[in-house]
């Protein structure tokens, strides 16, 4: 069986892409290896049908934290027996390009964003020169390239003159006849539930305005599932405003755990902004997380998921981010039942079409050559 290690640097609790890929892989006959790291609060990872590698690192945020990461990364990938490397996102990517030019052996690489034009990169002008000048010395040289959206890939095509190929986070068609319900989850029966989730609810999400639509709203429960950078102002925010009876914050679930909140929702919501690149073209994994739940979506009207949600007519967008409008839409979309309806039933048909077996045929005819 030909070896095939996979590099992405979160603690891989949450990461259902990385999760699919590597799934895709096993079943294709490869021997796969999943390295990432782990952290002090981090989940046990549930049994996979690949091996997995968390290294516990001594920094665990800035410029050390990824020197540490990717120099650990690149002994690990030495010492090895591999054929083939697949760096996940820019933070990776150095380590398994010199590894794959000095053991001779190919790279794939995923690009699950717009790394460089991220909130935490573009106003940090030298965060940001380092990255570009790996992206641009190594993007150009590389053969076999993933991402997730197609304004991504044509942004990437205009950069660098590399055809990309477009494998969108998908989820897997899911059995749900051991769905839980809201009492056994702990949840209101009489209430509307609304969901955000998210392992990266960071800044410019719409996560501020959303807690401050909830003072507009009545008979409405927030959940606000994962992690990120803003929980914690989150969580303040709510406080301030006497809304901890409106909002209910979850920590990092299995993706399995998840998908029962998720289930038993009736609204789910995608907020980005759109004050970057990254954000504008994005194509998140809640969009069909949500798809597969069977709930309605409300959305900010980034390009590529007002095009899923026209497309399909399986909820609505946003025309501003100001908490009233947000509250409105809420109200809105929630309070109508004959919607609603209509909306689930559409969604059945649009997790049809957009799921992981199918969009995994685009990863299966690279990797065929691999095998």
């Amino acid at each position: 069986m030909k070896k095939v290690i996979v590099s992405v640097i979160n603690d891989l609790v949450t990461d259902q892409r990385v999760d699919k890929v590597c799934n895709t892989l096993v079943n294709m006959g490869f021997d796969v290896m999943l390295v990432g790291r782990k952290l002090k609060n981090s989940l046990p990872l549930n049994t996979k049908a690949y091996m997995t590698k968390r290294m516990k690192l001594f920094f665990t945020k800035g410029p050390f934290f990824y020197a540490e990461y990717n120099i650990r990364l690149f002994f690990l990938l030495l010492f090895r027996k591999v054929d083939l490397l697949v760096s996940n996102d820019l933070d990776t990517l150095l380590p398994n390009y010199l590894i794959s030019k000095f053991k001779n052996i190919p790279i794939i690489y995923d690009s699950h964003e717009l790394f460089t034009e991220t909130p935490e990169v573009i106003h940090r002008k030298f965060v940001k020169s380092t990255w570009e000048g790996i992206e641009k010395r190594i993007f150009p040289k590389l053969k076999d390239v993933f991402t997730v959206s197609d304004s991504i890939a044509g942004i990437f095509k205009e950069k660098y003159g590399i055809d990309v190929r477009v494998v969108r986070n998908i989820s897997p068609i899911r059995n749900f006849s051991n769905k839980k319900s809201r009492k056994e989850m702990n949840l209101p029966e009489d209430k509307k539930i609304i969901v955000l989730q998210g392992s990266g609810i960071n800044i410019q999400r719409g996560a501020e305005e959303l807690i401050e639509s909830m003072q507009y709203l009545e008979n409405v429960l927030l959940l606000i599932i994962g992690g990120g950078d803003v929980i914690n102002r989150l969580k303040e925010l709510a406080s301030q405003l006497n809304l901890n009876d409106k909002i209910s914050f979850i920590p990092k679930q299995s993706i399995d755990e998840l998908y029962q909140y998720t289930m038993n929702a009736d609204l789910g919501l995608t907020l980005d902004k759109d004050t970057n690149l990254n954000y504008r073209y994005s194509l998140p994994n809640k969009l069909f997380d949500y798809i597969h739940a069977g709930i309605p979506v409300l959305a900010s009207p980034l390009l590529e998921i007002k095009k899923i949600i026209e497309k399909y007519k399986i909820g609505d967008t946003i025309k501003s981010h100001d908490p009233k409008h947000i509250a409105e839409k809420i109200k809105e979309m929630t309070g109508n039942d004959k919607q609603l309806k209509i909306w689930k039933e559409n969604l059945k048909f649009a997790a049809t079409e957009l799921c992981w077996e199918k969009e995994e045929k685009i990863i299966k005819e690279v990797y065929q050559q691999y095998a």
